[in-house]
């Protein structure tokens, strides 16, 4: 970027710091981090009204800084739609336009961001070319501009920076993330060595409220699995005592406490002689591995993972003779305890069970948990 810098000094008149002369200056690099500022080495050679120049390129800077903008970013430009040539306040603005429940199927869509071409100043009105200054009024549009993404943001304390790999502006500060080529997102530093890689992890729509997560501005956090979920989903999903992964049932957070718990339970609860014997094959949605295992009418043990398989699949079926059943009270267990995704329900003598939706297996109460 060449450091230029122009003021009007008489009605016709202007100077230019040459770019040998700026190099020495790092205030006059950069015109994305500072207001511009007048040239010491042209004070000390006694330019006339060079303080006034300063204080008046100070003032468009700062003009109309954080009073224009929409619930999305503070700006002092609105930008020029290319795919339909409307004026909106940001592209999120346009998308919610036109991805309208009321829009027309065929006419929704989304903004091409990197295709923008033109801007309007909020305070002159002025149409023009993407730029970080007003070629009219010369105030500055954005504290924070990216060219790439031909993004506009005042609000600064976000940390705004551009990564390459992502393709797209990111918050929170260049030093605390770092790229992953594989999962081809940005993460933080402190999951570098840490996380599991999945390819594309951030290109979906976030399981539970089907936002697209690359391109989100809420929170998002990285389950033990790999899978990505948005930070509040998850604790949505916490409140609704539902402790897998929405897409490939593992665990999210630490259960052993839980299924100690339902060890204890097995223990305590013997099953008719008819069934002692008896075995299923399951897939423990944490290790993967089909096993045969005893059968229990609270949970089956997964022998490989060492832990209660609270999450598995049954691979076999086998009808439970109703009577035999009725006889094995189900334990009421805790209501600080539960297995998840249950459904409570009534049977024989007024006692009320919850039976999981996932295995088929009853048990009872509500789950507790480790927080995650």
């Amino acid at each position: 970027m060449d450091c230029v810098m122009k003021a009007s000094i008489t009605q016709n008149q202007s100077f230019q710091c040459s770019e040998s002369d700026c190099s020495k200056h790092a205030r006059c690099q950069e015109i994305r981090t500072e207001p511009v500022k007048s040239c010491p080495q042209r004070r000390n050679k006694g330019s006339v009204g060079t303080e006034d120049v300063a204080a008046h390129a100070n003032d468009a800077w700062s003009q109309g800084y954080m009073e224009y903008g929409c619930q999305h970013y503070r700006r002092r430009c609105r930008i020029r739609a290319p795919c339909c040539n409307e004026i909106f306040d940001c592209r999120h603005c346009h998308n919610e336009v036109k991805n309208n429940i009321h829009v027309d199927k065929t006419q929704r869509h989304d903004i091409p961001r990197h295709q923008i071409k033109q801007v309007i100043c909020s305070l002159c009105g002025t149409e023009q070319e993407v730029g970080q200054v007003c070629v009219n009024c010369g105030v500055c549009m954005a504290k924070y501009f990216c060219e790439k993404c031909k993004l506009f943001d005042d609000d600064t304390s976000r940390r705004q920076y551009h990564c390459d790999g992502c393709g797209i502006c990111r918050i929170g500060g260049r030093e605390n993330f770092f790229h992953c080529c594989k999962c081809r997102c940005c993460y933080s530093v402190v999951l570098k060595n840490s996380h599991p890689c999945v390819e594309g992890a951030m290109h979906h729509d976030c399981p539970v409220c089907f936002e697209y997560l690359f391109e989100s501005r809420n929170d998002v956090t990285v389950m033990p699995c790999g899978h990505t979920i948005h930070r509040n989903c998850l604790k949505e999903m916490r409140e609704h005592f539902q402790y897998a992964c929405p897409l490939c049932s593992k665990s999210v957070c630490d259960m052993s406490k839980v299924w100690e718990k339902i060890d204890m339970e097995i223990a305590s609860t013997p099953m008719p002689d008819s069934y002692r014997n008896k075995t299923v094959s399951i897939l423990c949605n944490d290790c993967g591995t089909n096993t045969k295992v005893q059968f229990h009418i609270v949970a089956q043990k997964c022998p490989i993972f060492l832990f209660l398989s609270a999450s598995f699949r049954c691979l076999e079926s086998f009808v439970l003779e109703l009577p035999e059943l009725l006889r094995i009270s189900p334990p009421i267990l805790p209501r600080d305890f539960c297995h998840g995704n249950a459904v409570c329900f009534t049977e024989a003598n007024d006692n009320t069970y919850c039976r999981c939706a996932r295995c088929n297996v009853g048990i009872g109460g509500r789950a507790g948990g480790d927080d995650w």
